[in-house]
């Protein structure tokens, strides 16, 4: 590593400042603070910096000691770039630093400075194979030392975060986390510091230069704690350079495409919508052998790397998993031509004005999934159907199965020419980046583990976000419970699918099942299919032997694993699953309706079932055709969110010409009358 620095002009200044103030006598002072200038004749900068290049240097000198890191001082001038031996000489001593492992700090040297010289002449010499650029600040310098010295990477310190499409401080100032200087023509650059020679466009200047000299650039805050190693690992901090000739789509890109995409979703008829998913379908079955291939793939990539289980059974595609995607888009299909624009509410406001509620869509999603390659065309077809553009991310460890269905995605699109509507994000990386675009993104819908909510969740800056933390499912056997019919729910909720989120977690049995041998027979049956059992802390209590003690009556084991508890009424359990549960999906199995209504009625969560299995909660199964992920939110959707979830309304209002100030004036009246929405 080394460095370019400034700062010996303005460590001298203060320096001089202090000896000139000692130096004047008290009638000078004071009649300075009379005719109120509080400063002092400025010092001739090639002094300040004979006096405050040693300060600098100190300083830095004490900072490196502190990890045993040594430092050399390199000064240069302007007319040392411009002569070939110099630029050698000073690549070899550069060079014989770094292999001592001692820092070279590279500064101008201000003492012999002569401000008014055009060195141009001297860059047009040198400057025929396009070595050289004119060497006019920290940022310059910057830019031809690395060249010179063939770096890896330029880092450009600033005051501000990078780029900006306009001055930081001025409204729809958008921040860009890559930059093609070839494509600068909507950046308009604000005034530079008021300290030094350069500015922003200095910096991109310097830096555009050293691009194309093949070295990677990064402009960034300097204020940043640890910046320089953030970056070198690869963090997406400050603004990257890149060459357009190898630029790819920025997520940035992405996300305004999918607004304009959405904007054409709803041109469109709901039948040239339902066309679009249709197409999608038969891709899905025409291409099994190539999806299945491509997920093998990845199946067998993630058992190399020691995938959990229940991951590996999420991202495991087969044909009739494929033939329930195509069945379930055909649902989605068959309900478009009504979904978007749809009449929810009609008013006859007065004579002449009628006011209409109609769905629209939300406009653009982020939908972040874990392991389930299938989430994709589901999720996909939904965002068509609702006319939402829609942005996809899904698991490294699905990363060819997620590549060949955005593939058949985009076909399908391409169909009514909206292709730019969904498009898959490539990186966590450009899913932090999403996270802050809160002009671009409408809505968030992860859909995976609790940790990977959380994160997204803690991430997001101004975009609600729609899904669930956890699935803590449970099914309440209550003591009027068919017994045959509790444990063929028990066996489904807890067997059928282990790692789903809909998957039962605890079991909470009436006392009277312990008494009966109900508990034991239950049991056996989870035995039998490898179901390790753990105990809640009053069945523990009164156990002699039994169930190990569950760690705790919160936990989500997405494996052949479960919780047992004992309760003493159907009011307990309500009070335990309002206590412990997420707000998911939760079961009575009774055959007394008064004690199933107080259930249903008294359990807070997104699905309450009565004599039916967990694994009920599902967009395809409710009829949805397929869901975007199930919510626990207490606004907006909740459940299973399938294409309803998706929408949202406006109002329109029909005049004739109307104004508030005819209605205060008594000349209009209000009717407020609700109107039939068939009429």
């Amino acid at each position: 590593m080394l460095m370019v620095t400034s700062g010996a002009v303005a460590f001298g200044k203060q320096r001089l400042n202090a000896e000139m103030r000692m130096s004047m006598s008290m009638r000078e002072t004071l009649a300075q603070k009379e005719s109120g200038f509080q400063g002092i004749v400025r010092p001739e900068p090639r002094a300040a910096a004979a006096v405050g290049q040693s300060g600098l240097m100190a300083l830095y000198d004490v900072m490196f000691a502190q990890y045993g890191v040594h430092i050399a001082q390199v000064l240069v001038t302007k007319p040392d770039f411009y002569n070939p031996d110099s630029r050698f000489n000073l690549k070899s001593t550069v060079l014989e630093l770094l292999a001592l492992n001692i820092i070279p700090i590279v500064n101008t040297n201000d003492t012999v400075v002569t401000p008014d010289v055009d060195y141009s002449i001297g860059v047009a010499k040198y400057n025929e194979k396009g070595q050289v650029i004119n060497i006019k600040d920290n940022d310059s310098l910057a830019a031809h030392l690395a060249a010179e010295m063939n770096a890896d990477l330029l880092v450009l310190m600033s005051d501000v975060d990078g780029i900006y499409t306009l001055p930081p401080d001025q409204d729809g100032a958008r921040f860009l986390y890559s930059y093609c200087p070839s494509l600068d023509g909507n950046i308009h650059f604000g005034e530079k510091s008021s300290v030094g020679l350069g500015g922003m466009e200095s910096k991109v200047a310097a830096a555009s230069w050293a691009l194309e000299r093949g070295i990677a650039v990064v402009i960034c805050n300097g204020m940043d704690e640890q910046a320089v190693s953030r970056i070198v690992q690869g963090r997406r901090i400050g603004t990257f350079f890149t060459d357009h000739k190898n630029v790819t789509v920025t997520v940035e890109t992405n996300a305004i495409n999918a607004r304009k995409g959405s904007r054409k979703l709803q041109e469109l008829t709901g039948d040239q919508r339902a066309e679009i998913i249709l197409h999608l379908a038969e891709l899905l079955s025409n291409r099994k052998e190539q999806i299945l291939a491509a997920n093998a793939i990845d199946i067998r990539e993630s058992e190399a790397s020691g995938l959990a289980a229940p991951l590996l059974s999420r991202l495991s595609l087969t044909p009739s998993k494929l033939n329930s995607l195509a069945d379930g888009l055909k649902q989605i299909a068959e309900s478009s031509h009504k979904v978007v624009g749809r009449l929810l509410k009609k008013t006859q406001i007065a004579e002449g004005m009628e006011l209409r509620q109609i769905t629209v869509p939300i406009g653009v999603l982020l939908v972040i999934f874990e392991s389930r390659p299938d989430c994709l065309p589901q999720v996909a077809a939904l965002a068509i159907s609702s006319a939402n553009g829609l942005l996809l991310k899904g698991g490294k460890e699905a990363s060819h199965t997620n590549s060949y269905l955005m593939k058949l995605v985009g076909e399908a699109l391409a169909i009514h020419d909206v292709s730019e509507a969904i498009s898959l994000v490539g990186t966590r990386e450009d899913v932090s980046e999403l996270l802050q675009m809160e002009n671009y993104i409408d809505l968030v819908i992860p859909r995976g583990s609790s940790t990977l909510v959380k994160d997204i969740q803690r991430q997001s800056k101004g975009i609600p976000v729609l899904g669930h933390s956890e699935g803590v499912c449970h099914v309440y056997v209550d003591e009027m419970a068919d017994k045959a019919k509790a444990i063929k729910i028990i066996r489904d909720s807890k067997c059928d699918y282990p790692s789903a989120c809909n998957a039962l977690e605890t079991i909470l049995l009436h006392r009277t099942h312990l008494e009966n041998d109900f508990f034991f027979e239950i049991c056996n049956a989870l035995k039998k299919e490898n179901v390790t059992l753990y105990a809640g802390p009053r069945l523990h209590n009164q156990l002699t032997f039994g169930p190990p003690p569950a760690k705790s009556m919160k936990l989500e084991y997405g494996t052949l694993e479960c919780g047992i508890e004992i309760v003493d009424s159907v009011e307990s359990a309500i009070s335990h699953i309002n206590t412990y549960g997420s707000g998911h999906t939760d079961v009575i199995v009774t055959e007394d309706e008064n004690n199933a209504r107080k259930f249903l009625q008294g359990t807070d969560s997104a699905d309450v079932f009565h004599n039916a299995s967990t694994r009920f909660a599902d967009g395809y199964r409710f009829g949805l055709g397929a869901e975007v992920g199930i919510s626990t939110a207490r606004i907006h959707a909740r459940g299973p969110v399938g294409v309803e979830g998706l929408l949202t309304t406006k109002w329109v209002l029909y005049g004739s010409g109307n104004t508030v100030s005819d209605f205060n004036a008594g000349k209009m009246k209000y009717l407020h009358e609700v109107l039939s929405i068939e009429s």
